[in-house]
């Protein structure tokens, strides 16, 4: 690692962010990052409890003069999304992050960055290892699983936390203060087809989707950004009647909550339509290009032809119904908010297709602020997949936080970046899931807020973290530790 990720200012924040990238800490697998933040904790001779999903509790008494304040809860989460490019060589399970300076961001090498939510995690440590910040009594949550379902905060027992007001520190715009989120659910669907010989006669193909930004399935849902599975899709829709093409497989997307950045797919096509086939493509992949021209300059879209034909295709009639079905599922923003000016409502994200040896799977991640709209669109998407026969699965729901611009919190954040910065705050709702609305269902009467650094490309690997903006995050937070109010 670049010792110069170490020499930022505030060192405090960027030494524990490069200590946490250290350690590999993915979804799910979160032992080694639940060690590491324990041992922190106890090195510095703070009570550390660990509850029974691993969600990390520190606590640390007040400073001198502080203590008559609320006490806080700071709260981040420990996992971090792992996307790569294609062609880089990393193994998230054993590596730490790889991280190097450009002008005012910092950025990893071929991989997403982890300052979603790292840097928030590091500002905490970075506050429980002070000397010199007043601050009142503190109780660091760190949290596990927050990127692939929740579950750390769905699972965090009531009674455990007995602060007043909790800073959770995920937002990803330094002029904002978020007062509300959106919640999602996962809609997975799944089916079986018997599979057919490939016919005589064919030529195979490997069709690549790649280039594309991707990004945060919630933050940049609205920014028109390519989907790898729809645009395949949409190769692939009239290959058979067209071309008698029969797909074979199809390896599409990653993560639920990342905007697919690549697909793959091998099919077979009758070899008497091998020209028009190119042809034909071609003219396709110009007019995606551009459309898609402003947004995805860098969008690929490469048609190699196979050595060695796939031995298995899918039958006709069950590639119709599936490309249909693909067609039909609503990807992107389904309704913008009424109540937020440019708040986007509900979405849906068609995260990842996997189809091939006879079964095919569509993952999704439905957002919705409203939710009842949730459940409506998702259920616009299990009928599009029923319809062809998939079994359709609506798992992981976890709730919005809905908006309080009367918390007392946000009428002492206001005044004190009004004072700080010399402008106003935006104050929003955001389309992301964060953590307080499922934290909010066992302690309904704490007052919570959020806020963070400007990170740009999360759950990409253009994933990067302004340096400006983290001095200012880090300003911000240490004013309002010093002026949370009298108990």
């Amino acid at each position: 690692m670049s010792q110069e990720i170490r020499n930022i200012e505030p060192k405090a924040l960027w030494n524990k962010f490069a200590n946490l990238n250290a350690v590999p800490r993915p979804s799910k697998k979160e032992e080694r990052v639940v060690a590491f933040i324990k041992d922190f904790g106890n090195n510095l001779g703070l009570e550390v409890i660990e509850d029974e999903v691993q969600n990390v509790i520190i606590r640390k008494p007040a400073t001198a003069g502080m203590e008559n304040r609320k006490p806080i809860v700071l709260q981040g989460h420990l996992d971090m999304v792992h996307q790569k490019n294609a062609d880089t060589v990393f193994d998230f399970d054993t590596q730490g992050i790889e991280m190097y300076v450009d002008g005012d961001w910092v950025r990893a090498k071929g991989t997403t960055l982890g300052a979603d939510n790292g840097l928030g995690v590091a500002a905490i440590m970075a506050v429980l290892e002070s000397t010199d910040i007043a601050h009142p009594a503190i109780e660091a949550l760190f949290t596990i699983d927050e990127e692939t379902g929740m579950t750390g905060a769905m699972n965090l027992q009531g009674g455990v936390l007995k602060g007043e007001i909790l800073l959770n520190l995920d937002t990803e715009e330094d002029d904002e203060i978020d007062i509300g989120c959106a919640g999602g659910i996962d809609v997975t669907a799944e089916a079986e087809y018997d599979e057919e010989e490939t016919p005589e006669h064919s030529v195979g193909y490997s069709i690549t989707v790649k280039g594309l930004k991707g990004g945060h399935s919630g933050m940049d849902i609205h920014k028109g950004l390519g989907n790898a599975n729809k645009i395949m899709n949409r190769l692939l829709f009239d290959g058979f009647d067209n071309f008698g093409l029969q797909i074979s497989e199809i390896q599409g997307g990653s993560l639920r909550n990342a905007i697919p950045r690549e697909s793959v797919a091998k099919v077979i096509i009758a070899s008497v339509y091998d020209e028009a086939f190119v042809f034909d493509m071609q003219q396709i992949v110009n007019e995606i290009k551009a459309e898609l021209k402003t947004t995805e300059p860098n969008l690929e879209i490469v048609f190699e032809k196979l050595e060695k034909l796939p031995a298995k295709v899918m039958p006709p009639m069950a590639q119709y119904y599936f490309v249909r079905s693909m067609a039909t599922a609503t990807n992107g923003v389904h309704r913008m908010s009424a109540d937020f000016d440019n708040l986007v409502e509900t979405s849906n994200n068609i995260a990842k297709v996997m189809v091939g040896n006879g079964k095919l799977v569509v993952q999704c991640l439905t957002r919705s602020s409203v939710e009842s709209a949730k459940f409506d669109l998702a259920n616009d998407l299990r009928s599009a997949f029923e319809l062809m026969g998939c079994e359709v699965e609506l798992s992981g729901s976890y709730p919005g936080w809905a908006p309080n611009p009367d918390s007392a919190i946000l009428k002492v954040l206001v005044p004190v970046y009004e004072n700080l910065f010399s402008e106003k705050p935006k104050v929003v709702a955001c389309h992301a899931g964060l953590e307080c609305g499922i934290l909010g269902a066992n302690y309904p009467d704490m007052d919570m807020i959020s806020f963070g650094p400007t990170i740009q490309g999360a759950h990409s690997p253009d994933e990067r973290a302004s340096i400006v903006s983290s001095q200012k995050f880090w300003k911000f937070l240490v004013e309002i530790l010093a002026n949370i109010p009298v108990k």
